[in-house]
């Protein structure tokens, strides 16, 4: 979600490590299990929202415009070096705090509004519903195209990186919607009940702490960190593919030019 889960690592492929190579693919089979079902319910995610005419028309062509933008890019702006293309893919390592960044995220960013919209199906909350709806739905597209995005070589570190930035900017514009939603368009009676006046307060801390969460992610990580270190990223895979082209062509040009034979040479 924070593009962290575009940093792929590779698998290692010497012959001495047989054993461990079968039990990395082993678990990788079971990574990519993981993957397809929740890449499955990120799609259901995606469908029932479509259909429910919650999502506005403009956020509902926002991930195409955007997929069709990325792909441009990535044919003519930022191609994927195929020489390096089957190295590591790595564009961060991961602390553990920085681990645990990224589950507070998924429970704050995905988990509590899921649970929050669930919640105002149940309680009949119309107002509820509309307003973290467009949240959910670009934040289902965004995962989805993360995963995807990572499984393909053919995609450069540069286009890993502007999948997060560009999702995470125009969130934070509905994140505002959604806020203003809440805290000027709803209102508790006088004589509320604590369980409605829980429910008040709970989805305007939530509002606000998917504000405050996704903008630090945006410019305290995204943009000074992420962005550059996948440009770095770009840069080393360009001039290895470019080290790897000049290796071959010298070695081509080693093998066709003539050897000169011992008969050829005239005796004194």
């Amino acid at each position: 979600m924070s593009g962290v889960s575009l940093a792929v690592a590779p698998q290692s492929a010497q012959p001495s490590q047989k054993r461990r190579v079968q039990q990395e693919q082993t678990a990788g089979e079971g990574v990519m299990g993981s993957l397809r079902m929740i890449e499955l319910q990120l799609v259901a995610f995606i469908m029932v929202f479509s259909a429910s005419g919650l999502v506005p028309l403009l956020d509902l062509v926002f991930p195409a415009v955007i997929s069709v933008y990325l792909l441009a890019l990535s044919r003519y702006a930022f191609p994927s070096h195929g020489a390096v293309a089957s190295g590591n893919q790595e564009i961060l390592h991961g602390s553990r705090l920085f681990r645990l960044y990224v589950v507070v995220g998924t429970t704050v960013g995905l988990i509590l509004p899921l649970a929050y919209v669930l919640g105002g199906f149940a309680r009949g909350d119309e107002h509820a519903v509309r307003s973290a709806t467009p949240h959910l739905f670009l934040l289902s597209f965004q995962i989805l195209t993360e995963n995807l995005i990572g499984k393909f070589s053919v995609f450069s570190p540069p286009m890993r990186a502007l999948v997060p930035l560009f999702y995470t900017v125009r969130r934070i514009f509905v994140i505002l919607d959604w806020i203003n939603d809440v805290w000027m368009n709803k209102s508790l009676p006088a004589n509320a009940q604590i369980k409605d006046t829980a429910w008040y307060w709970f989805g305007l801390g939530l509002a606000m702490a998917n504000m405050v969460y996704f903008s630090i992610n945006l410019f305290g990580f995204l943009i000074p960190r992420f962005l550059p270190r996948a440009f770095e990223r770009y840069l080393e895979e360009k001039e290895s593919g470019e080290m790897y082209a000049k290796s071959g062509e010298d070695k081509r040009s080693a093998t066709d030019k003539p050897q000169s034979k011992p008969g050829d040479k005239k005796a004194d």
